[in-house]
């Protein structure tokens, strides 16, 4: 699928079963050759054994996740129940939810923070400002904090902001800037640096009063819990469209262990929004889900004519639990043939 203004692309997934039950799964990215493996993976198998075959298609990251989402709507709408039901939630009724800010200009992010606010949002996703080289100095912090006082005198001191360095910066940039902005009080400093820098990260982590969120790309759990373990994490971002409900699940629970949140990345599709909520209500380490907010109608149009137009409703900061079985929504096919790249 591709968002015809955004240009945003994610690809959705439909299992079928004997029976006639389908379920559905959204994914960033899926190989034609990946999508045939995958369909020889599941075929033949049971619905419920959506834990053994996210294992068996470890190969195949983002199409497992889709799989897994596929398998657990299959689940619910069998037992009638929705997904988080299954999971054995909800921990909660309503999911906290963070809208991503764009623009390229300090100016044109106001606007779109006035446009999500506006829409029911109270928390903000803020990509920094472009660094153009490494040691970028006092300009470049400068520039951020323009940004964020900007953005303040738009909205009040209710609000919350996430800064979003999406792993661009070195060590030394992000350090310099989480210090300048200490008095913001920012949610948590998405990606300062390459969450593969170890080192680093926790350097940060150690040196600054404002949390660090990781994980939008990272894939194994064996990173995450390095992370944790140096205490260079607070806050766990899994993309829900390359982790699945069950992979984020599991890496939740070890987070837990160490007191730590989990806010999950996602930049897809509707269909993946639906997951991302029913996940949010099966975890109890959970703290807030970035919910993607198209700026051109077009683009809002497409996404709720597949999947339902109260599902990425926001209302106070806060996004409805989906409360039908399975994954509650109900695809439209025909909006999937007319909207597919």
């Amino acid at each position: 699928m591709r968002e015809p203004v955004s240009g945003r692309s994610y690809t959705v997934v439909k299992v079928e079963t004997a029976s006639g039950l389908a379920g559905y799964g959204e994914t960033a990215q899926a190989a034609g050759a990946e999508v045939a493996l995958a369909a020889r993976a599941v075929r033949g198998r049971q619905a419920t054994e959506y834990e053994v075959l996210r294992r068996e298609l470890a190969a195949l990251p983002f199409l497992a996740a889709a799989v897994n989402m596929a398998l657990l709507d299959i689940v619910g709408k069998f037992a009638k129940a929705p997904v988080y039901q299954v999971l054995g939630g909800p921990t909660r009724f309503k999911a906290r939810a963070l809208a991503p800010l764009a623009g390229a200009t300090d100016d044109a992010l106001v606007s779109d923070c006035r446009r999500a606010r506006d829409a029911g949002f109270r928390a903000f996703l803020v990509p920094a400002p472009a660094a153009k080289s490494p040691n970028q100095g006092q300009s470049f912090v400068l520039a951020a904090k323009r940004r964020l006082e900007a953005l303040r005198a738009e909205t009040g001191e209710e609000m919350d902001f996430v800064l979003d360095a999406a792993g661009l910066l070195t060590p030394g940039d992000a350090s310099m800037l989480s210090a300048a902005l200490e008095r913001f009080h920012l949610l948590w400093f998405d990606e300062p640096c390459a969450g593969t820098s170890l080192g680093a990260a926790k350097k940060i982590a150690a040196e600054r009063v404002t949390p660090l969120g990781f994980g939008r790309n990272i894939r194994r759990g064996s990173e995450f819990q390095d992370l944790l373990r140096e205490e260079a994490i607070d806050i766990l971002r899994p993309d829900i469209g390359a982790s699945g409900i069950s992979g984020i699940r599991r890496m939740a629970a070890i987070a837990e262990t160490y007191y730590v949140a989990v806010a999950p990345y996602h930049d897809g599709g509707p269909v993946a929004t639906a997951a991302a909520l029913h996940l949010a209500a099966s975890l109890p380490n959970f703290f807030i889900q970035q919910i993607p907010l198209p700026a051109a109608g077009q683009d809002r149009l497409m996404r709720a004519e597949i999947a339902g137009a109260g599902l990425e409703t926001v209302k106070d900061g806060f996004a409805a639990l989906p409360s039908g079985p399975g994954l509650g929504i109900t695809v439209n096919e025909a909006a999937l043939e007319r909207y597919k790249a």
